[in-house]
Formats: C-alpha cells, structure tokens, sequence
C-alpha cells in the first residue's frame, strides 16, 4: 500500500496497514528550522541548508533524504504569500531586530540575536477610524496573482506519481485572525461589539480574496490536489476567543463561502481546516461547512480530550494531528513518556481509520531530536492496524 492509498484509506474512515504520518506538508505540521537540523545531525545525515516553507515561521521544507527514512505519507505544495515570497528583512536604525512589511501592509520584527521566529509588530488600519473607507483605501495584496503557484502543477503531477498526497497550503491565515493582524488585536475585539458594519466590511474583504485565490489556484490545480487547507483560531487553552455564537452570526457565514468556493473548483478535494485550542463546542459548526478534516487536535486544551473526541465527532470528520502533546511533554519529557503518550493517543484516535499522526501544531526549535525520534518510534510500534 502506498502512501496515497493509506491516507485516502484514512480520510474515507477506514483502517490502512498503518496510521499516516504527516510532517510539514503544510505550515502548522512542519518543523523549526533549529529542530530539523539537530534532527539531520542526530541521524547522521549530511548537514545541508534548509529551505524553508514558511519564512515568517523559520519552518523547514523536509528534504527528500528524511522524508523518506521518516516514511512521511504526504507532500506539501506552498504557493507564494507573505510568509515566504520577498521576504526581505532589513535592519532599522541599529536596533536589536530586522523588519519585514508585507504585501498586507503588517510589520514584523526578528531579533538579530537567538531568533526563532518573526513577530508582528504593527497593524496597517491600527490607527484608523472604524470606516469602511479605510478599508477601500488601503492597498490590498493581488490574490489572482498566478505567479503565486507558478511550478506547483509540475510538483504535484510529481508527488502523484511517487505515490504521495498532495496537500495545497492558501493564500493567508483565517478571516478572524487577519482580521486582528490588520486592524490590531484590542481594536479586532472591539470592533465586533461596537462597530459591526466596519467588521462586516473587513471580514468580507478578506474573505473576497481568499475567494480570488482558490479561483485562480484551483483552476490550474484542481485535478492534481489531495487536501486543500484553510484555517482560522477560535480556542484558547480553556474556552474560546468569542463565544460560539458569535462565531456563528459573525465569522461562520463567510468562511462557508470560502470552503463552498473550494469545493465547487476542486469537488474531489478533501478540506482540511485548522483551529487551535479549544473548539469543541464549534466542531459541528465546522462539519456543517463542509470540513473534512480537524487539525491540529489540541489534546492539551480543555474539552479536547481525545477519546471523547472520536467518540463524538470520529465517524464525520478525520482527526488530522493530536499523536503526542507539543507544549510540555514532546520538548521536556522523557522518551518513555513521549512513547506513552503516543500510545495512548493513537489507541483513541486511530480505530476505524480517520485518523493522521502529527504533533499538535509545529514542532518548535528547542525540541530535541532524541524525542522526535521517540516519538516516531512509538508511531511505528502502535500504529499498525
């Protein structure tokens, strides 16, 4: 069985010979750069200067040479964004940081010194008035920019032919998040309460090219694609960032036309949406759009456990992420304790297929590759059917 039939095997909830593993098909199951060359070290491969998928994240683009020892199942297809197109940095007044402004007019900082990632720093309509005029004016990036997937086709064709998944990265994070990203976390917040025509407009402008994007993307892609990924954050490590019916009155009606836009170019697809934290209470929300596919499972948070999780949700939509918890244990655990985890996470998650192991989110820079590897040990010793 190759790797394409185990994961479509998975997401039709069927048990393959083995789980599938996913790492850094897309940019919330990948790897820091700083953990993919220990990682490389560790295993006694040839040092080599990363690519990276995601600049803005520092994460690395897997060679071949590890994807393969590691038997990693998918293969990711990353259009040109903000987070990985021109990323030109440059240094300002001798300070402590180098400063990106990107195609969406956000500032962001990396420090010159022990830098992991880049930070936001400044909002574009931070300091604006709450009118939609300010929304008209400001100058918006070109999401039918064809140059975006220029190459990917030919990948892709590729990645099929090797027997891989194919899985297609969109044009920005989701419609709540650059939401706060342009306007400013405090003022994103507030906007919906006081100032509801203004964030009608803002949402429906993101959304608008998010639509532009899929279209022209999917044009050229549609036949060779797998999994398409959308995204949006609603959980916190307890609850969630707005109330679910807010979600549902605000945010909800337009990521339906985002994900219906996807499935109208591209009906063979499969949709793989990401939300951190706590989103149980959402979940359904989510199925009801059309959402195949559940990342990154946040086994951490409140109401996320995850065999109540299968339980209630296991028979509609795939868990794709969830194998071994990312925040305490998979940075500063033990090898025993990473390989207990493990197990107990796939025998929740894995039964009856609907299932792909990943981390919950990224696998950060301090993460030794002692535990890495215990973790994928302990996916190849419990997750055979």
């Amino acid at each position: 069985m190759d790797s394409r039939e185990r994961i479509l095997k998975a997401l039709e909830h069927e048990e393959a010979d083995r789980v599938p593993f996913d790492l850094g098909s897309t940019q919330v199951t990948g790897i820091a750069l700083a953990a993919y060359g220990n990682l490389r070290e560790h295993l006694g491969f040839q040092k080599e200067e990363a690519k990276l998928s995601d600049v803005i994240q520092q994460l690395a683009l897997p060679s071949e040479d590890i994807l393969r020892f590691l038997n990693v199942d998918t293969r990711g297809l990353f259009p040109l964004t903000s987070h990985n197109w021109d990323v030109e940095a440059q240094s300002r007044d001798a300070g402590a940081n180098l400063e990106y402004l990107d195609e969406w007019g956000i500032t962001h900082h990396f420090p010159k010194e022990n830098g992991h990632w880049y930070s936001m720093v400044h909002s574009p309509l931070a300091n604006s008035s709450p009118d939609i005029q300010a929304i008209r004016k400001h100058s918006w990036p070109d999401a039918k920019d064809s140059r975006r997937i220029e190459g990917l086709r030919e990948k892709a064709r590729k990645y099929r032919s090797e027997g891989k998944i194919v899985v297609l990265k969109g044009l920005c994070a989701g419609i709540f998040e650059m939401m706060q990203r342009i306007r400013g976390m405090e003022n994103a917040f507030m906007d919906i309460m006081l100032y509801p025509e203004f964030t009608e407009a803002l949402i429906d402008k993101i959304a608008e090219l998010k639509i532009e994007f899929w279209q022209m993307a999917l044009e050229e892609l549609q036949d060779v694609v797998d999994v398409v990924v959308e995204a949006d954050d609603y959980g916190t490590q307890e609850s969630q960032l707005i109330s679910p019916d807010q979600f549902r009155q605000i945010f909800k009606p337009y990521i339906k036309k985002v994900l219906a836009t996807i499935k109208n170019k591209a009906p063979d697809s499969y949709l793989f949406f990401h939300s951190c934290g706590n989103v149980r209470p959402i979940i359904p929300d989510f199925i009801e759009m059309g959402v195949d596919i559940l990342n990154p499972i946040h086994i951490a948070a409140e109401g996320m456990d995850p065999a109540s999780l299968k339980k209630d949700f296991g028979d509609a939509v795939t868990f794709w992420g969830g194998g071994v918890d990312t925040q305490g244990l998979l940075p500063k655990g033990t090898p025993d304790e990473i390989r207990d985890n493990v197990r107990e996470n796939i025998e929740a998650l894995a039964p009856g297929g609907g299932f792909v192991f990943n981390t919950v989110h990224n696998i950060q820079s301090e993460i030794p590759p002692e535990n890495i590897m215990a973790m994928w040990h302990a996916l190849q010793e419990f997750g055979a059917y």
